[in-house]
């Protein structure tokens, strides 16, 4: 019974176990802490929508100790983002740059939403039903064909 429990104990304490082993931390712990932050900026290719930090994806483990090797290198968070958004291209940064293009895809439902209001207010002002001056010799307006008398 007592082989049981502690196997029951081991395997919990297995599946809870962190997605960073400790041989990997880094020795300074300011240079960790700024490791950690950066892993928190940093999206799993393989996941989705995961930062590198909570995966326990083989590919996010190698892309923590890449950071961790470019941080003790003394490379800037910006040299690091940029790494890897060359390396995996923008889905990999959480916080995507602010550039040309993705003012086009935030701006674009904006855009679309303001030309249906226009469109909304244009298509109500024109009154569709209403006779012109023009229909006033159309005999289908005056109520048929004139009348013989």
């Amino acid at each position: 019974m007592r082989a049981l429990i502690a196997l029951v104990l081991l395997l919990v304490w297995a599946l809870a176990a962190p997605a960073v082993r400790a041989e990997e931390t880094l020795a300074d712990p300011a240079l960790e802490a700024r490791a950690e932050d950066i892993f928190l900026e940093l999206r799993c290719p393989v996941c989705e929508s995961e930062p590198i930090s909570q995966s326990r994806a083989t590919m996010s483990a190698d892309m923590r100790v890449a950071v961790r090797q470019l941080v003790a290198q003394g490379r800037t968070d910006e040299e690091i983002r940029e790494f890897f958004r060359l390396r995996y291209g923008d889905y990999v940064l959480l916080r995507p740059s602010l550039d040309p293009v993705n003012w086009l895809l935030w701006g674009m439902p904006l855009l679309m939403l303001a030309g249906g209001v226009v469109l909304i207010l244009t298509m109500r002002r024109t009154p569709g039903n209403a006779p012109d001056d023009d229909d006033a010799d159309d005999p289908v307006v005056d109520g048929g064909p004139p009348k013989s008398a």
